[in-house]
């Protein structure tokens, strides 16, 4: 444990929001585990345990709470760091252990500690040490509170549930839900009080999704509207609807959209029924996408020196390769040229998409459509041919940045081989790490809107100096790039 019990019943006392996901309260008089903001009656402190991780409440027997829903709850938001290398490797091991808790794919200790380049027995004490279980208890209550999700908030037959979740028999499934939360999960659908009883109607799967407040979701949705691919994603005030190529997140292809509820500090996730069994993926796509893991308060400390809302976000993307793309189109244009070319390539290289709503009508155009493309065409919508040219490198070496791209993979191999390729540099580099990635602490070097707005904010008059200045920011120099940006536009 690495806070202070008595500091956690203050937050619990207080229902303090920036705790959620960092803190979980199992009460030992009713055997069930909340967030630190359920607005049950709080309970008694000597009827308390604290814990850091779903997974720590699920091994100590308590089961989780049917009002706050600790399966919805924003990620730990742990910065990227190297400097604790145990902490560094447990965390690797939880994120990689997110990413397989849907796949479906048998659980394998030894096969996690090879991808990781240590020894099982190794991964199994660090990973004790740091997170309180075992990665396979952490593996079990990670698929079975997805389970719990979609149980709660879609409409999808249990037996599907099983296998979007994670469980290859459904009896085994059954056995550990009724085993771990002491109901079936028939009983817990019975008893599930959905927010989108319309969703069958739409033809929907329909999840919940948490955040910490406070959320400036207006300047997210404003920089995605701005640089919205027409035919692939569109943005309103307090949604946004987009198309997912096949092989981005599942093998077939699918839409998704996301709606804020600020009332309630919640995003509703629908997404297509061809993408339910990689609903997993999907949600931690949509949170890398809408930044919805973020730790506002240390965020805004670290930026105190800086202008700009509190709350404001890391706008992700949920298509790595589409997210590469796109930034080498924005090579030494405006954002507004960027987007049309974007549509101009998806119009002459994407495939159609059923979806349902008639402005989001194609898939991104997969890698393999453009590494097979012909300079020539590609420079015929318009692209200069040198960039053209770099968007069949980029496409024609991808299949070797899939395993760059995953959530424990670290930024500087990947911004070092995305610079190996020819037309992209640097900046293009760290800017496709920081949004494809999520990565909060890129800073991508000598970009021009940047070094304006230090020189007026602070009068540094090379990237030297802005490179020092920023030191301050670590590791959320990405939130302050945005702020940066923001501070120009608000100037004019």
């Amino acid at each position: 444990m690495t806070f202070d019990a008595d500091a956690a019943w203050q937050a619990l006392a207080a229902r303090d929001a920036r705790f959620d996901g960092r803190l979980f309260v199992g009460v030992t008089s009713t055997g069930v585990y909340c967030r630190p903001i359920c607005r049950v009656r709080t309970p008694q402190r000597r009827n308390c345990r604290f814990f850091e991780t779903p997974a720590q409440a699920e091994a100590a027997a308590f089961r989780p709470c049917l009002k706050c829903r600790p399966e919805i709850a924003p990620g730990a938001g742990l910065p990227w760091s190297v400097m604790d290398a145990s902490r560094t490797l447990a965390r690797q091991a939880a994120l990689e252990l997110n990413a397989q808790a849907a796949s479906g794919e048998p659980a394998s200790l030894a096969a996690l500690a090879a991808r990781l380049g240590v020894s099982d027995r190794h991964l199994r004490r660090i990973f004790a040490a740091e997170q309180g279980v075992t990665p396979m208890q952490y593996l079990q209550t990670r698929r079975l509170l997805l389970a719990k999700q979609l149980l709660s908030d879609s409409a999808m037959p249990v037996a599907q549930v099983a296998l979007a979740s994670g469980f290859r028999s459904l009896r085994r499934f059954n056995a550990a839900f009724a085993q771990r939360y002491r109901m079936s999960p028939s009983r817990l659908r019975g008893a599930a009080e959905r927010d989108a009883p319309g969703d069958a109607a739409l033809d929907a799967v329909s999840i919940t999704l948490a955040y910490r407040p406070p959320f400036e979701h207006t300047l997210l949705m404003r920089f995605l509207a701005q640089r919205a691919v027409p035919g692939v994603e569109t943005v309103s005030e307090h949604c946004v609807r987009r198309s997912v190529r096949a092989g981005a997140l599942a093998e077939a292809p699918g839409w998704m959209e996301a709606s804020f509820d600020a009332e309630r500090a919640r995003v509703r996730l629908r997404f297509a029924p061809a993408l339910a069994a990689a609903s997993a993926r999907v949600a931690a796509a949509a949170r890398r996408w809408l930044d919805l893991d973020a730790a506002p308060e240390a965020i805004d400390r670290a930026l105190a020196d800086l202008p700009g809302a509190s709350g404001s976000r890391l706008p992700g993307s949920v298509d790595a390769f589409e997210l590469a793309v796109r930034a080498v189109l924005g090579q030494q244009v405006t954002v507004a040229a960027a987007r049309t070319l974007a549509s101009r390539l998806v119009m002459r290289f994407g495939e159609p998409l059923a979806t349902p709503w008639p402005d989001v009508t194609h898939q991104f155009p997969a890698p393999e459509r453009l590494a097979a493309a012909a300079p020539g065409d590609i420079a015929s919508l318009g692209i200069v041919r040198q960039r053209a040219g770099a968007l069949i490198a980029l496409a024609q070496a991808w299949p070797r940045f899939e395993t760059l791209t995953t959530p424990a993979a670290a930024p500087d191999e990947f911004i070092a081989a995305l610079c190996e390729l020819p037309g992209i540099g640097p900046w293009t580099a760290h800017y496709i790490a920081m949004r494809a990635l999520g990565w909060p602490d890129a800073f991508p070097p000598n970009d021009v809107a940047v070094l304006k707005a230090m020189r007026r904010l602070f009068g540094t008059t090379n990237q030297r100096g802005a490179d020092a200045r920023a030191q301050a920011w670590r590791p959320w120099r990405a939130y302050a790039v945005l702020r940066l940006w923001n501070s120009l536009e608000t100037a004019r």
